[in-house]
């Protein structure tokens, strides 16, 4: 079974990036994970996707870090670390993320 991750961004956005460097060292070895990059260039995108944000991760199309207040549209996202607010999750969460999702069969 391949876990389908897609890192939703906007071009401006300076965080998508240090996800997108946190995935790929978190995934370097993984076979069964298969990341995609999905720019949203307009806002009828950002409505059309649900897109609440820059970045967005989904694992298997769900938002594990999903705040279901957020507005839908291009702008920058934070999320809750265990150091405060940051512009993109931590590597144990974005682990325990996708670790979650194969482990319960969600996938």
């Amino acid at each position: 079974m391949v876990i389908e991750i897609t890192l939703q961004y906007f071009d401006g956005c300076p965080n998508w990036e240090i996800l997108d460097r946190r995935l790929a060292g978190l995934l370097d070895s993984r076979s069964d994970v298969r990341v995609t990059r999905q720019l949203v260039e307009t806002p009828e995108d950002a409505v059309r996707l649900g897109f609440h944000g820059s970045p967005t991760v989904l694992v298997d199309g769900v938002d594990p870090f999903a705040d279901e207040h957020a507005p839908v549209g291009l702008a920058c996202r934070v999320f809750s670390t265990p150091a405060g607010l940051g512009g993109s999750p931590t590597v144990e969460q974005l682990r325990e993320a996708i670790s979650g999702r194969a482990l319960t069969g969600d996938a």
